[in-house]
């Protein structure tokens, strides 16, 4: 008899071999040995050091001074800046992973919390860099940057830099800003992962983590699934009023800096961080929600149908097609499933994702105390990156694992653009993850005989898909509609429940009926509160994914060297420049109706199976 993947997984750890045992296979935990060997480690001091005496030494060598730079000074100085960013990354990524491990352990939660303010207070001073570098006047930004043997590479990140220009307040205000960081958001988002990490449920006579109680919301046994949903509703609505002072919070002192910074809008701030125009966006959420009947309203009035019910409740979302078998998947066949599903697209990929198996660069069991969810984080470009899972043996943990390490080896591949020119917009950043998702989704579609669970699968990705962008794009809405309430004024848990309620309907469509308590399910979303608009991203990549492999599938040839030459660039390049090689335009209405069209087929195919 297969182990109940829905129930909270007995685990042991074993520090032999790097690894917790579990019912479905011995989970890799991380090495962080290649950041640092412990919080005591010499080399953290070391570099702690290093990095006060290298901000100081910069600050002295150039502050005052960067108009009067020349193209190889510039050159020299950006250099010197992209140091401290490395050292001071590593330092906070080893203190900010090793805290996710466990939130609840208060010497983690000290180290990280000691860390940041250290660091803060190091790098005040290279406040002025991006103040100054924003005053040198156009023509001079122009003619340093365009000389060969200066700076030229750089330009895309201070292109990005400048456009700040509008928003940069006083060096004076700049410098609060920075010092106050530590006790403003980062205090606020502490709370809201500590507290999310504590919270337990009662299923069943069993007191489960908020992993352990989402993944129920997956199960057969829809009285489980009930049972779930409602202690999720019960434990949020206890600590409601916590979530609603902390939304609040960050929603107000988020107001507060984009009226001193003059920002048009709650959302400008996350456009100018993506790189992504405006009107892109809104074209992107214009295209998903005048697609909501075709989409998601027509897919769950069909999911109603096969369930036998008249309505859905919430706990029927994303619950198991009846006809499908139940299945566990070990962590071993997970790992082949999605490396010869990386493979199959090209060698070199599945090459770039093996290390995270076998080096200590993925932590996948779920653990007392470890953050919920699942993320990709790149460190700095001198080490490598690190995925967490929360593994549970579903098909979609599957799915998940296809998607983190799509993120980790796009990671991996914009390293060699050095620190500063690496990190990836966020428009871009779902591309890789969302691309290994649908190699997986495809292999495994491929070589599904039996047509139940060829249904299953079709209507899982089908799910998935609703999930990433209309979802996310209706998380988009509830944030747009929440900051504009709130600067109306305070706002209530039943304010904030409303809203939630009010996207939720649009969203979901008439085939659903909503619990009571299910009002309070926008309180542990994470985005809301450590990355606000992030979630557009999501929607952005998926659109973007579908439209790509539209254009693998009808022209392979070739195809695999200008992706890999996409995942390389990083951020050096503006959308535009990514997806001119393969004929595509996001600015094009157009654009997002094909990535929807896709969806759309799947439907379609469903209701072609149909007795």
């Amino acid at each position: 008899m297969l182990p109940d993947p829905s129930r909270a997984p007995q685990i042991t750890r074993d520090a032999e071999t790097g690894a917790t045992a579990t019912e479905f296979g011995d989970l890799p935990d991380w090495d962080l040995s290649d950041l640092y060997a412990g919080p005591d480690a010499p080399e953290l001091a070391a570099d702690l050091e290093a990095l006060t005496d290298k901000a100081a030494r910069f600050a002295a060598d150039f502050e005052g001074r960067l108009a009067e730079l020349d193209p190889a000074a510039m050159l020299d100085c950006i250099r010197r800046y992209e140091e401290i960013d490395i050292l001071g990354g590593r330092i906070m990524s080893y203190a900010g992973l090793r805290y996710y491990q466990n939130t609840t352990d208060p010497a983690r939660a000290k180290l990280l919390s000691d860390l940041q303010s250290r660091i803060t207070d190091i790098t005040t001073p290279l406040v002025f860099f991006s103040l100054e570098f924003n005053r040198i006047p156009e023509e001079r930004y122009q003619t340093v940057f365009a000389a060969q043997e200066g700076p030229a590479r750089y330009k895309p990140v201070f292109d990005r830099m400048r456009a700040m220009r509008p928003h940069q307040l006083s060096d004076e205000l700049e410098k609060f800003l920075h010092d106050n960081s530590v006790v403003g958001a980062a205090a606020w988002n502490r709370l809201f992962d500590e507290t999310m990490a504590a919270l337990e449920f009662p299923v069943d006579g069993e007191m489960l983590g908020l992993e352990a109680t989402l993944n129920l919301l997956t199960d057969h046994d829809r009285a489980r699934r009930e049972a779930a949903a409602q202690a999720l509703a019960s434990v949020f609505g206890k600590n409601i009023k916590l979530f609603s002072r902390i939304h609040n919070t960050l929603a107000k002192e988020k107001a507060v800096e984009d009226k001193w910074r003059q920002m048009p809008s709650p959302q400008h701030a996350r456009h100018l961080s993506n790189h992504v125009e405006p009107e892109v966006v809104e074209a992107l959420r214009n295209a998903v929600t005048d697609a909501y009947p075709r989409l998601s309203h027509r897919y769950y009035a069909l999911k109603a149908k096969w369930l036998g019910l008249d309505k859905l409740q919430v706990w029927d979302r994303n619950a198991p097609l009846p006809t499908a078998r139940p299945e566990t998947i070990d962590w071993a066949q997970a790992r082949q499933t999605v490396l010869d599903a990386y493979a199959g697209f090209s060698p070199k990929l599945a090459e770039l994702a093996a290390p995270f198996f076998d080096s200590g660069w993925i932590d996948a069991a779920v653990k007392p105390g470890k953050a919920p969810g699942a993320f990709a984080h790149p460190t700095v470009v001198t080490a490598h990156p690190y995925v967490m899972l929360n593994y549970m043996g579903k098909p979609r943990d599957v799915m998940t694992l296809a998607h983190e390490l799509g993120h980790g080896v796009h990671q991996r591949l914009a390293a060699g653009q050095g620190e500063l020119l690496a990190a990836t917009p966020l428009t871009l950043a779902e591309t890789a993850s969302v691309f290994g998702e649908m190699l997986t989704f495809r292999k495994l579609l491929a070589e599904t005989t039996d047509p139940a669970q060829k249904k299953a699968l079709l209507a899982g990705k089908v799910e998935d898909m609703i999930n990433t962008v209309v979802r996310q794009i209706s998380f988009y809405d509830f944030e747009c509609r929440l900051h504009a309430a709130r600067a109306e004024g305070e706002l209530t848990p039943d304010d904030i429940n409303a809203i939630w309620l009010e996207v939720s309907r649009e969203s979901l469509g008439p085939a659903f009926e909503f619990m009571p308590g299910y009002e309070t399910f926008w309180s542990y979303v994470p985005h809301f509160v450590h990355s606000p608009f992030y979630v557009y991203a999501y929607a952005f990549g998926d659109g973007l994914v579908n439209a790509l492999y539209a254009a693998y599938e009808a022209a392979p040839d070739g195809f695999q060297e200008k992706y890999f030459d996409m995942l390389a660039a990083g951020g050096s390049k503006h959308h535009s420049e990514l997806l001119a090689p393969f004929g595509l335009d996001a600015s094009d209405p157009a654009f997002w109706d094909q990535g929807l069209s896709m969806i759309e087929g799947f439907i379609a195919e469903l209701e072609a199976m149909e007795d």
